[in-house]
């Protein structure tokens, strides 16, 4: 079956409503209808005939194509089941050669069953809808899983906050959870007349490649909920957020000092490698 002109919201919504399909805003869907910037994401993420994909949300496919005409091995999650119908139609010469598969169902809760039973792909990209944006990356990261590359389109606000730095008001326990596991940089920003329909929003698109010398710290998990306790209440200093982790004062005054971090600072001040040395100091105590 002939996918339509990914460039043309005509065609877009002539095969729609031919199908009895509409556009459902719960799940974020709008079509990215600008070919030179379907090509620049695909570009950045450096795929070849060797790579494995995962792709959030294919929509009619539009992205997919992209991949797939680049050679790479796909693995595609919609949940949409009209979408998807059209999409393993669309796409079924691939599906033929292995090359294209579809999982149907929220991404949330099908991809650590599929990654059990089929292993982490290299790449992972998505034009991310935002009411799953920021879970679904910080699913992965917390779940020990990590791409070489990751190029996510998503709202520019959630971007922002992925690549802010110590000292902004953007800085969050997203932006040290990120930054911990990925160097991450935006590098392409889509109003929302790249879009069909058009959204209310801008988009940023930003890549993420895996650090090397992850995950610098001791005790992985210790440091992410030292890291989240420490940002749990924005307008506490970190001893008052540190003290009701440890529900012990005196010992988040200690562990501060060890790691020549000023109790009455507050965290969105504090770097990632304080934190991670703060965690590491944390890990000792514990064990001694």
């Amino acid at each position: 079956m002939k996918h339509p002109d990914y460039n043309s919201a005509t065609d877009l919504k002539q095969i729609l409503d031919s199908h009895g399909f509409s556009m459902q805003k719960k799940f974020g869907q709008n079509f990215l209808i600008n070919n030179d910037a379907r090509v620049k994401l695909i570009d950045n993420l450096d795929i070849n005939e060797n790579s494995t994909v995962w792709e959030v949300g294919p929509g009619l496919g539009a992205m997919t194509d992209e991949i797939l005409r680049r050679g790479a091995k796909l693995t595609s999650f919609e949940i949409d089941k009209g979408f998807a119908k059209l999409v393993q139609e669309f796409f079924s010469d691939y599906s033929d050669k292995g090359k294209f598969n579809l999982v149907e169902g929220d991404v949330l809760k099908t991809w650590k069953k599929y990654k059990d039973e089929n292993g982490t792909p290299d790449r992972f990209f998505g034009n991310l809808p935002y009411n799953i944006a920021a879970t679904i990356i910080a699913d992965t990261i917390e779940n020990n899983v990590r791409f070489d590359k990751c190029v996510f389109t998503i709202q520019k606000e959630v971007a922002v906050r992925m690549c802010a730095k110590p000292g902004s008001e953007d800085y969050s326990s997203f932006s040290v959870l990120c930054q911990w596991a990925y160097d991450v940089k935006p590098f392409l920003d889509l109003s929302g007349a790249n879009f069909w329909p058009k959204p209310n929003v801008d988009s940023r698109a930003v890549l993420m490649t895996k650090k090397e010398d992850f995950p610098c710290c001791k005790d992985p998990l210790l440091f992410m909920k030292i890291e989240r306790a420490l940002f749990s209440s924005r307008r506490k200093t970190v001893r008052n957020n540190l003290s009701i982790y440890l529900k012990n004062n005196d010992l988040a005054l200690d562990y501060l000092k060890k790691a020549d971090i000023d109790p009455m600072k507050r965290a969105e001040v504090i770097t990632i490698d304080q934190m991670l040395r703060l965690s590491d100091i944390i890990k000792e105590g514990q064990n001694s």
